[in-house]
């Protein structure tokens, strides 16, 4: 039943600002330093400290932090978060995010003892790769006689997957369409038909 999975939430459009914390209360984080997480390097890792079953919630202590992430993700830090997957084999939940310091360290704090976090430097938000989900979905039918869209959903590692019949044909037209920020964000593959993502 182990195996890797994305989680995708729903967020909103806020803007909100975070405050950096001065320790990690519950959490040995590696990188970390008095003053909290270090932002070195693109990938930092928290081993859990929390006593398990202590963070509300069902089920075992790695599906109460990611149930955790995503509801903070969603809300205080909408404006850093870009998503998050598990790795149930080896009890890792992977957190996608721009760097912060207070959700590394929030994230951290409320993770059960047994879980290890690692958490992904990206350059983007879930809320910014909704928005082009959504802006390419008002318009699917825009790239007919280029090329033929079967999918668009956005991944929680920092892009947005589009689905199509000619791989070759829709990724240039793709990059040029959304522009040089988008041109680093978009991943395109082969999808045999029309699917949710």
């Amino acid at each position: 039943m182990g195996g890797r999975h994305s989680i995708r939430g729903t967020v909103g459009v806020v803007a909100a600002s975070v405050a950096a914390l001065v320790a990690i209360p519950g959490a040995a984080v590696q990188g970390a330093t008095a003053a909290g997480v270090s932002d070195a390097g693109r990938t930092t890792e928290c081993a859990g400290a929390r006593p398990v079953g202590s963070l509300p919630g069902p089920g075992p202590s790695l599906f109460r932090v990611l149930d955790y992430v995503q509801k903070r993700g969603d809300t205080r830090f909408r404006n850093v978060f870009t998503g998050l997957s598990v790795d149930e084999g080896r009890r890792t939940a992977d957190v996608y995010r721009i760097p912060s310091r207070a959700f590394d360290a929030d994230v951290c704090a409320h993770a059960g003892k047994g879980v290890r976090v690692r958490l992904h430097a990206t350059d983007v938000t879930a809320v910014r790769l909704n928005a082009l989900v959504e802006r390419v979905g008002d318009d699917m039918d825009r790239w007919d006689g280029r090329f033929e869209l079967r999918e668009v959903g956005p991944d929680q590692r920092g892009f947005v997957l589009f689905g199509v019949d000619d791989p070759a044909a829709a990724e240039p037209v793709l990059r040029k369409a959304f522009g040089p920020f988008w041109a680093r964000h978009i991943k395109v593959r082969h999808a045999e038909r029309a699917s949710a993502l």
